[in-house]
C-alpha cells in the first residue's frame, strides 16, 4: 500500500497529492508519469508527475475529478493509500540528457494549460536546480481554476498568466500570450514544451509551427496498461506509429495528428467505437486492453 502523506484541494475538482512511493521517487525524472489504483478493483489512473522528493521518498500528484474513479481519489485523506501506484513509467524529457551548458544557452518557453501545470512545473523546476531561466505561460478558464502559481513563481525567469475570463493576467489563451511575446515584444525561442489539453496543445503547435519555433507536447490519450500492449493510446507521429505510454509521453508536436487523436479518443470511450478502431487499426491497433477482444 502506498500511504497518502498530503492531500489538498488546489482548485474546483482539482486536487494534489503527496505519496509515499520510495522506489519510484528514487528513480522518476521530470517529464514521466505514474498509474494508480485505489482497490483491487479499482480503474488504472494514469497521471504525470508533478514533483518528488527522493530523499523523503514521496512522489506529488495532481489530478481532475471528471469521473467516477476520480471522484473516489478525492474523498481520500491525508493517511489513507493506494492500492496500486506504479512507476515511474514513459520517457524522461529529453533535455535531461543534454548538457547544462549548451542548455544555459537555449531559450526555452513553457507553455501550461489547465491541470497542465502540473507536468510542466518538475520541467521547469529541473531548469531553476541547473541553472537555467526560463519563460512560463499558464493559462486557466478563470483565477479561481488557476494552479501552482506561487510554485511556478519560484522556479521560472518570467511568469505570464492568461485566464480566458480576463480575471487574472492577461485576458485570453495562451497563444494570445505567445504572439505577444513574439511577435511584440520581440523575444526569441529556440524550443517550446506545450503541456495542456489535447486541443490547447494542437493550437499552439500551430502557431509555433507559423513561427518556426520547434515544439514538444507531452500526450495524454487514454491509457489502460502503460506498457504499450492495450493500444489505448495509439498515435501518429508523422508517418510513424507510436505508443503515448512507452514511446512518449513527449513528442515533436509539430508531427502529432491532433485531429486523429482526439477523434480516437472520443471513440475508445465506447465499446462500437473500439472495435471499430480495432477494425480499422488490424495489426497495429495492439490487444491487451480488456475491452475489445484484441486479447484472444
Amino acid at each position: 500500500m502506498y500511504k497518502i502523506r498530503r492531500a489538498e484541494k488546489l482548485a474546483d475538482k482539482i486536487y494534489l497529492m503527496d505519496v509515499e512511493a520510495p522506489r519510484v521517487a528514487r528513480h522518476c525524472e521530470p517529464g514521466q508519469f505514474v498509474i494508480v489504483k485505489i482497490d483491487e478493483k479499482g480503474e488504472r489512473i494514469p497521471l504525470t508527475i508533478c514533483d518528488y522528493d527522493r530523499e523523503a521518498g514521496t512522489v506529488t500528484i495532481v489530478f481532475q475529478a471528471i469521473g467516477v474513479s476520480t471522484e473516489k481519489m478525492a474523498l481520500l485523506k491525508e493517511g489513507d493509500a493506494f492500492r496500486d501506484f506504479v512507476g515511474p513509467l514513459g520517457c524522461a524529457s529529453e533535455f535531461i540528457h543534454e548538457d547544462v551548458e549548451e542548455l544555459k544557452n537555449k531559450k526555452y518557453l513553457f507553455v501550461a494549460g489547465g491541470v497542465g501545470a502540473a507536468p510542466v512545473y518538475p520541467q521547469v523546476k529541473w531548469m531553476h536546480e541547473h541553472g537555467i531561466s526560463v519563460d512560463v505561460i499558464v493559462g486557466a478558464k478563470t483565477k479561481d481554476m488557476l494552479i501552482l502559481k506561487d510554485e511556478m513563481e519560484k522556479v521560472s525567469g518570467n511568469l505570464y498568466i492568461a485566464t480566458d475570463d480576463g480575471t487574472y493576467g492577461q485576458h485570453g489563451m495562451v497563444t494570445d500570450v505567445i504572439k505577444k511575446l513574439v511577435q511584440e515584444e520581440g523575444k526569441k525561442y529556440d524550443v517550446c514544451v506545450a503541456i495542456g489539453p489535447m486541443i490547447m496543445m494542437k493550437f499552439v503547435c500551430l502557431l509555433t509551427k507559423e513561427l518556426n519555433i520547434p515544439t514538444i507536447v507531452s500526450m495524454n490519450p487514454i491509457m489502460v496498461d502503460g506498457t504499450g500492449m492495450c493500444g489505448a493510446c495509439r498515435l501518429h507521429v508523422g508517418d510513424e506509429i507510436k505508443f503515448a505510454c512507452v514511446d512518449g509521453p513527449e513528442f515533436d508536436g509539430h508531427l502529432i495528428n491532433f485531429d486523429e487523436a482526439m477523434k480516437r479518443q472520443q471513440m475508445y470511450k465506447t465499446q462500437e467505437g473500439r472495435a471499430l478502431l480495432k477494425m480499422q487499426e488490424g495489426d497495429t491497433h495492439h490487444g491487451g486492453c480488456g475491452h475489445c477482444g484484441g486479447d484472444e
